[in-house]
């Protein structure tokens, strides 16, 4: 029997025997939308365009995907058209991760499940992409938030791979597929961290073993990166030159970030992390991007002087020091604001957490940072720092139709989000949560018949 007809088989015997009833199953499948057949106008909500001001009483026309006007109550919509009242509810872009794992990592405890890590230092070639579960039920819980976008960041070592930007939206990794090679990951060394050996201690002594090769210290480290960016630049100049070279695919992935086409985000957290990155980001002459951040407002005059933007992660995280404030992650955005540094806000890389990051802004926002700043941190900045902006961030003709229907701002906790499109099509906006909301709510109906019978 083909692998077809036993999957068929299984589900009408598991129907039959009542495990699963055919209403319930199909209940828990959500299943994508086509792409957009026809052109949609949304006519009579509050569109927040983020780069281009607000408009009231607003038209927004979507066709093939992308927009293709916008504008008042007299915007001109094209025949045929589907015309959708959203009076009195307010229109803005979708929200963007810019650290996520959404689609590469699934159930902590299964090793299977997640793809993020791998094996080696040196890694500039992992595009993760190519190993997005579309299936993925973090992606429902996500894009239902207000999060459409998402980069898919690799982690471990100390070069880490390629971030992808995906939208939350398709049937395969292809189709969701944004930019491939959207950054190069730099994980900075901790010059604070005590030198370890491979078992959690110094070689030879307690929870180490003699004979173990002497870990490196934080200038080793260093120098490490300094070299397998000089070896891939020398790769690079080879094939300028038409020299014969052996292919390489690590070198070969770490030109575009070489040659500023793409930023390189180094993960730093401390100020002599940051100091240092930015030091090493000059020499190497590539567009750097700071992730983390958490002690980039001691950094922030030579961050604003240099213009090098941060993407700050937990801004929900409890202070790291005991004489921390304990608002210091929630104010940090506002005192960067302040600082004049550009900076997007993102969670903290946990796919089990995306959703969270409409909240991550309005925490900063509750701690002195503007609204519309906050929005942007989570729309275009985020879009901007990781070279999508001509795609998505901001409501402006020619860009790709992703946008949230919402009651108010997506930051706040208490507005609910009706509807999305992301590139024109209107998503389900179901999700593993409501299923599991409606399931138990069902069983508290059913108790409160049993006890009034």
């Amino acid at each position: 029997m083909h692998t077809a007809a036993r999957l068929a088989a299984l589900s009408l015997a598991l129907g039959a025997a009542g495990i699963i009833a055919p209403a319930a199953a199909h209940a828990q499948v959500v299943i994508p939308t086509a792409a957009q057949s026809q052109p949609v106008a949304l006519k009579g909500a509050t569109i927040h365009t983020v780069t281009k001001g607000t408009i009231t009483n607003g038209t927004i026309v979507m066709d093939r995907g992308k927009i293709i006007a916008i504008g008042g109550a007299d915007t001109e919509v094209p025949r045929g058209a589907k015309v959708v009242d959203v009076a009195g509810k307010h229109i803005y872009p979708g929200l963007i991760d810019a650290y996520s794992t959404v689609g590469i990592s699934e159930i902590g405890a299964v090793d299977m499940s997640n793809d993020v890590n791998e094996r080696g230092d040196f890694n500039p070639n992992v595009r993760p992409e190519v190993a997005v579960n579309a299936e993925s039920r973090h992606i429902g819980t996500t894009r239902n938030a207000g999060v459409l976008v998402a980069f898919a960041t690799p982690g471990g070592g100390v070069i880490s791979g390629l971030s992808s930007a995906i939208s939350l939206e398709g049937w395969t990794w292809e189709e969701m597929s944004m930019k491939g090679a959207a950054a190069l990951n730099v994980n900075w060394p901790d010059p604070n961290a005590r030198p370890r050996g491979p078992f959690g201690g110094p070689p030879g002594g307690p929870g180490g073993r003699a004979g173990q090769p002497a870990p490196k210290t934080y200038a080793e480290q260093v120098e490490a990166i300094r070299g397998f960016f000089a070896e891939a630049r020398a790769y690079r100049d080879a094939l300028k030159s038409k020299q014969s070279v052996r292919t390489d695919s690590r070198y070969a992935a770490m030109i575009p970030a070489l040659n500023g086409e793409i930023p390189v985000v180094v993960a730093a957290e401390g100020v002599a992390q940051i100091n240092d990155a930015i030091t090493w980001g000059k020499e190497e002459g590539v567009k750097l991007v700071i992730r983390g951040g958490r002690d980039a407002i001691h950094v922030a005059p030579r961050l604003k002087a240099e213009q090098i933007p941060v993407i700050l992660t937990s801004t929900m995280s409890a202070p790291p020091r005991e004489d921390d404030g304990y608002d210091g992650a929630y104010s940090s955005p506002a005192a960067l604001y302040k600082a004049g540094v550009k900076f997007a806000i993102a969670g903290d890389g946990n796919a089990l957490y995306s959703y969270r990051l409409p909240w991550d802004a309005g925490v900063a926002v509750a701690f002195g940072l503007p609204e519309e700043e906050a929005l942007k941190a989570v729309t275009i900045n985020a879009a901007e720092f990781m070279g999508v902006s001509d795609k998505v961030g901001s409501l402006e003709v020619g860009k790709e139709a992703t946008l949230l229907i919402t009651t108010g701002t997506p930051l706040d906790m208490t507005s609910n989000i009706i509807q999305s499109y992301i590139q024109g099509r209107e998503i389900d906006m179901n999700d593993i949560q409501k299923q599991f909301f409606k399931k138990y709510m069902e069983k508290i109906n059913q108790q409160k018949k049993k006890i009034a019978s």
